[in-house]
């Protein structure tokens, strides 16, 4: 049986949609740490609201890295993962949107030197953070609240832009390779009768196929089982 059945899988540390999403991951538990959960900074406390975004954020990764994972077998359940990583992180989206605005602190256009600055980042070559602290690059942002949540939001809207493009790109994998079942079907199907081309009616490799499987064409184009009367 032919040898390819597992599409190549993982990898996924060296997607830049999964760099970006475990960035946005630390940096949401930094944020939550210092506005949302810090009993001394009443003005932005909210315990639920830092459990929820914290939440989303890790779901943004953690999908991402099993839709990668799972794609060998199944390119639907790696799209379905993928939509799921993208919806967490549009979540996670309006909850930065939605303290810049129920503060009164100001959200950067996307043409703000600060946002430019953040997209220069992002756009490194290795977009991971370095949790040992030697990774300082988006520390100058996360001082102040509304630095951060703007930067946070700079951070998602390039992930998410991403992860759009992939999801567009599995789309069109899933149509051309479709999932395990589809390629051992179709292995199966060549180890019986050999290799198939254009199908025509008079092709001998489909009537082959057909006699095996007890039927005949017809001249008409239809298809009818062995004994019936009517001729080929």
């Amino acid at each position: 049986m032919a040898n390819n059945l597992i599409a190549p899988h993982g990898g996924y540390k060296n997607l830049k949609s999964y760099q970006g999403a475990e960035i946005i991951y630390d940096l949401t538990v930094v944020f939550g740490n210092r506005f949302l959960s810090d009993k001394s900074n009443k003005s932005y406390r909210s315990y639920r609201t830092y459990d929820q975004m914290v939440q989303a954020a890790r779901s943004g990764s953690r999908n991402i890295a099993e839709g990668s994972q799972t794609s060998g077998t199944s390119k639907q359940s790696e799209l379905r993962l993928m939509d799921v990583a993208r919806a967490s992180l549009e979540e996670l989206l309006g909850d930065y949107i939605a303290f810049l605005r129920q503060n009164n602190l100001r959200q950067w256009s996307k043409n703000d030197q600060q946002a430019l600055a953040i997209r220069r980042l992002v756009y490194g070559a290795d977009r991971t953070n370095k949790t040992d602290g030697t990774d300082k690059s988006y520390e100058t942002y996360m001082a102040e609240a509304e630095s951060a949540a703007n930067c946070l939001i700079c951070l998602i809207h390039q992930t998410n832009y991403l992860l759009d493009q992939q999801i567009k790109s599995l789309g069109r994998d899933f149509i051309e390779r479709g999932d395990l079942k589809d390629r051992y079907r179709a292995a199966r199907r060549e180890e019986i009768i050999g290799p198939i081309g254009p199908i025509g009616l008079d092709d001998p490799d489909y009537k082959k196929f057909l006699k095996q499987q007890g039927f005949k064409s017809l001249k008409n184009g239809q298809v009818a089982p062995i004994d019936d009367p009517r001729k080929e």
